[in-house]
């Protein structure tokens, strides 16, 4: 109607002024389009540049928590012949129980042969084996016990207990360095501070310096890390073991209570529940529960599971119960959100055909979902693996320098763990095996959601 009004208009028109119309609105359309052109423009550059932004930072941050923890995993050591001298490891044969012995009386002369096992000068093995490696530091003798670290002698201890043919036995050995010739030899700390301020005496720094420069001190890979739980006595030996176990423990909690409850959960609320003023105020606490913080449900679980059920403190039966609890809300909101993505035709169409309701949903609606309710369930175990808040508040915060071996067991976790050594005070150290231990727990959440990207996509059914 307006363009055939202007036509008509612009024929009545001087033809001169027609043109200059048609013209001028030719002028409006383009500076309009150009217009819309430029903010279609700003905005792909804004948009790409916040990607690009973005993307940065998480180069910087991986880029400084790899730079930080890769060395972590190697570590100073020396392989070392190691003598069981008899002469030094004078304390008999092992007890054997006789005869007409009673056992409070054998028990009695095997703890006095412990104790003297405990006795031995362990450290004298080590140094003579250090001695034997390179003869020239035979006048260092006193510098070379500070060389490795304090547990290497429990160690050889530990063994000959174990088995007491050792005694009389030559076995090359890799001695840990300790913490702070690591440190001094990784460079981690300043050369040029005054003797004052060094963790090292200048005979042990030179010493450390001249077995290192000889090959005798050399970077081996970190195995202690994976295998051994933390130490204060013996900083160099610290590793992820019980903090890993304690989180197995608990994500297996996790899995094996909050995913079947959330599941069975979204399934009734969805599928089956009346939609009444009931569901509807258990709809809206389920969602405020997402966004509840984390040390809430620490608060939570201090006071009903550890107060009032008398659980163990630091066990991570306690802790899988506190994260089931806080990952429950997440299970059931992604659950409800991929049952709803499952069309309304495959319920009408089983129905149809005689499907009973729990038929449509178990045999039809269900399978459809299973994608995305598996991704949901392991983003969810995947932020509880990470979660710390909570764990602080039901004591997994607490020193424990064995590997559990139960869900009863004291432990601590995988990010309580990263969060004790942040704040040790041999910083220069530890700052490396922080970073390890985010790695490690990087590789199990990217593990996890890979996992959860995977079966989605074998589990992807198309309609």
């Amino acid at each position: 109607m307006s363009t055939s009004k202007t036509s008509s208009m612009d024929q009545v028109l001087d033809p001169r002024v027609a043109a200059e119309l048609r013209e001028k609105r030719k002028q409006k359309i383009s500076s309009s389009l150009a217009k819309r052109h430029r903010k279609e423009k700003t905005f792909r550059i804004f948009g790409f540049s916040a990607v690009i932004t973005g993307l940065f930072f998480v180069v910087l941050l991986f880029g400084s928590i790899l730079a930080k923890g890769l060395p972590a995993f190697w570590q100073s050591s020396m392989t070392v012949p190691v003598y069981f001298d008899p002469t030094v490891i004078n304390v008999g044969a092992k007890p054997v129980k006789k005869a007409d012995e009673s056992p409070a009386h054998f028990q009695e002369r095997y703890v006095a042969w412990q104790t003297e096992m405990g006795m031995v000068d362990w450290d004298a093995l080590i140094v003579n084996g250090l001695i034997a490696k390179d003869p020239s530091v035979a006048a260092k003798r006193d510098e070379l016990g500070s060389l490795y670290t304090s547990s290497e002698a429990y160690r050889l201890r530990d063994m000959v207990l174990a088995d007491p043919a050792l005694i009389g036995q030559k076995k090359e050995m890799n001695i840990l360095a300790d913490a702070n010739v690591d440190v001094w030899l990784a460079g981690n700390i300043d050369r040029s501070l005054p003797d004052d301020q060094q963790q090292l005496s200048p005979e042990i720094r030179q010493l450390a310096d001249q077995l290192k420069a000889k090959g005798v001190l050399e970077n081996t890979f970190n195995t202690n890390i994976f295998t051994n739980p933390d130490s204060r006595s013996s900083p160099a030996t610290s590793g992820l073991a019980g903090a890993f176990m304690g989180s197995l423990f608990m994500m297996l909690i996790v899995i094996f209570i909050s995913i079947p409850i959330g599941v069975a959960s979204a399934i009734y609320l969805e599928e089956f529940a009346p939609k009444n003023w009931i569901t509807d105020v258990v709809e809206v606490n389920i969602n405020n529960l997402a966004a509840v913080p984390s040390i809430v449900f620490g608060l939570l679980g201090a006071a009903i599971f550890i107060g009032w059920m008398h659980l163990p403190i630091s066990a991570p039966l306690v802790g899988g119960l506190v994260l089931s609890l806080m990952t429950l809300p997440t299970v059931i909101i992604t659950t409800r959100a991929s049952l709803k993505a499952v069309p309304p035709s495959i319920r009408q169409a089983a129905l149809g055909l005689g499907a009973s309701r729990v038929q449509t949903v178990f045999h039809h609606v269900l399978p459809l979902a299973i994608p995305g309710i598996l991704t949901g369930a392991i983003i969810g175990v995947a932020q509880a693996l990470g979660e710390t808040a909570p764990l602080l508040l039901i004591g997994m915060s607490a020193f424990v320098a064995s590997v559990p071996t139960t869900p009863f067991d004291q432990s601590t976790a995988l990010p309580v763990q990263i969060f004790l050594w942040q704040g040790n005070e041999l910083r220069n150290f530890f700052e490396g095996r922080t970073a390890a231990a985010i790695i490690v727990l990087l590789v199990m959440m990217v593990g996890l959601n890979s996992l959860a990207i995977w079966l989605r996509k074998k589990f992807e059914v198309r309609w």
